[in-house]
């Protein structure tokens, strides 16, 4: 069981928000093979502000996309409250969480996300605004610093718990780090050991191996899976089943696979229609088939598609040339 304010959860592994990924379709996906709390993608709080027809395209939501988190950007305080009151009413909305771990240039260049590390006393007052501003749990997402002469996370887990937030994950990369290197799991343990709020632990959730070493190694509360969830949602119910009994199930026969890449091709068509719909299915298609043998030609065939009906026969030949 995870606990985050007063929302209650049995899996302790959640869908991380992916910017440009963790869409409807893709958290419904997610949702329908064990993820039990999803975010929404990194939601700009000044386009929020200001109506921006694409940041209202992006909270989407349906009756089945519950519990959810809606995840901010920013580093203007006064901005920030008010978006905290238009993300607390959007629906399913029941957690608001804030990003300052961003490590994209176009986002730390304006003072944002990961940026905020290097400023607390800023960091502070923007989590206050928003705790301020909802009756909704509060979380935050750090790095563990901006460099590797500044890993400040276990300080600012303490800010931020001060600042009244419900819990804090910890990508354990420092921001000039980006993706690549190792996973600092002493830093996400010293965090842990300074606070007495929930600890979400990130970084590397690439398999439920690396999953267990997380909360192994770092005594964190939970698990935020990204890049492993990118064409994997059977990564939630593998986790879930090999932390509670050490069973690693058998991976998705060609069938399931075909199924799900129908499903999803489905609902992204359903909800941004055919043409953009196909587009942004292209990526997931690369993902999902990204472990099979001799796919490079089906890929490459899968970013020409424009229409349904070519993503749909090309699925179906993926599967009849699939190798165990």
């Amino acid at each position: 069981m995870l606990q985050i304010g007063n929302i209650v959860i049995s899996s302790r592994c959640l869908l991380a928000p992916l910017a440009g990924v963790s869409d409807l379709p893709f958290r419904l996906i997610s949702r329908e093979h064990g993820c039990e709390f999803a975010y929404t993608e990194m939601i700009s709080g000044r386009s929020l502000v200001y109506d921006s027809r694409k940041t209202l395209q992006m909270l989407i939501t349906s009756e089945k996309d519950t519990p959810l988190g809606l995840q901010l950007l920013g580093a203007e305080p006064e901005v920030l409250a008010e978006a905290t009151v238009i993300a607390a009413s959007v629906k399913n909305v029941r957690l608001i969480d804030f990003n300052a771990a961003c490590p994209v240039s176009k986002v730390v260049g304006k003072g944002e996300g990961a940026a905020l590390m290097k400023d607390p006393p800023l960091f502070s007052r923007i989590l206050g605004a928003i705790v301020k501003n909802t009756a909704l749990p509060v979380t935050v997402k750090l790095r563990a610093g901006w460099d590797d002469s500044s890993v400040n996370a276990p300080d600012l887990a303490r800010r931020a718990m001060d600042a009244g937030v419900s819990s804090v994950t910890i990508h354990g990369r420092t921001r000039t780090q980006g993706y690549q290197g190792s996973v600092d799991y002493a830093v996400i343990r010293q965090a842990k050991e300074a606070i007495s709020i929930p600890l979400i632990g990130s970084g590397d959730a690439l398999s439920p191996a690396l999953i267990k070493q997380m909360f192994d190694e770092t005594g964190c509360d939970g698990v935020a899976i990204a890049r492993g969830a990118l064409g994997n949602p059977w990564i939630f119910h593998e986790a879930d089943l090999f932390l509670r009994e050490g069973i690693l199930p058998e991976r998705p026969s060609r069938e399931e696979v075909q199924k799900v890449l129908l499903k999803h091709l489905e609902i992204q068509c359903f909800y941004f229609g055919e043409t953009r719909a196909v587009v942004m299915f292209r990526k997931l298609f690369s993902w999902y088939v990204k472990s099979l043998p001799n796919i490079r030609k089906l890929r490459e065939r899968a970013f020409r598609a424009i229409s349904k009906q070519e993503m749909t026969d090309l699925i179906s030949e993926l599967t009849a040339t699939w190798i165990h």
